[in-house]
């Protein structure tokens, strides 16, 4: 079976995940900060505590962002999928550029079926030919994204109307080319904009999920 195939399909647990992130924040104890745990618990905690329609038991029909169904309750361990791992990390990002957190689940749930099957799509790649354009950003001239050295990317931009700032009104496309990525920018200038590059990130969660090991704690 091949790597991207089993990363796909395995579980993980919440310590795995913040382990990973953290990794990937360039602390290689993986140890996680505790703004770290703190911001990933209020995701996770606005996910569930937004109203969800009736009757809906499955993720995609539920509409979770993170969660696979409802709340098994307590005592029971939540597992995450490597999507869901992926959308939880895409989401710190997003809280990075300063949106605010409701909007950042909304617009999460809202997205999900899409960004799932680019997820597996990205999954289904060599990861050979990706990895080895970690570093690709580094020779950028100054004002320049570090996009155009990785193959084929796969961009997520995210703009908000200017209805207010505490409910902005989010508009989403994913883009293969960054000519259009900029050309729709430029359309929509004025309006709050975040542009997350998908490809690389995606494959580089996968190999630290890979790593990381189930940890005992005291909450799922």
């Amino acid at each position: 079976m091949k790597l991207g195939h089993m990363l796909q399909t395995q579980n993980y647990k919440r310590g795995q995940i913040e382990e990973a992130i953290a990794r990937l924040g360039g602390d290689p104890s993986a140890e996680p900060s505790t703004e770290l745990l703190t911001r990933i618990k209020r995701l996770l905690d606005t996910d569930r505590a937004l109203e969800l329609p009736p009757n809906s038991d499955h993720a995609e029909a539920a509409g979770y962002a993170f969660f696979s169904g409802r709340s098994p309750g307590k005592g029971t361990e939540v597992r995450f999928s490597g999507y869901e791992a992926f959308a939880v990390m895409i989401g710190l990002q997003m809280l990075n550029h300063n949106w605010p957190q409701k909007f950042v689940v909304e617009t999460l749930r809202r997205l999900r079926p899409r960004l799932e099957k680019e997820h597996r799509k990205i999954l289904r790649r060599d990861p050979a030919k990706l990895l080895e354009q970690e570093q690709s950003g580094v020779d950028a001239r100054p004002g320049e994204l570090g996009l155009a050295a990785v193959p084929s990317p796969v961009i997520l931009v995210i703009w908000s109307d200017q209805r207010t700032a505490e409910n902005p009104a989010p508009a989403a496309e994913i883009f293969y080319e960054l000519e259009d990525a900029y050309r729709r920018t430029l359309e929509k200038a004025g309006r709050s904009a975040t542009w997350i590059e998908l490809t690389r990130s995606a494959q580089l969660l996968s190999e630290q999920l890979s790593r990381s090991a189930p940890r005992k704690r005291g909450r799922s």
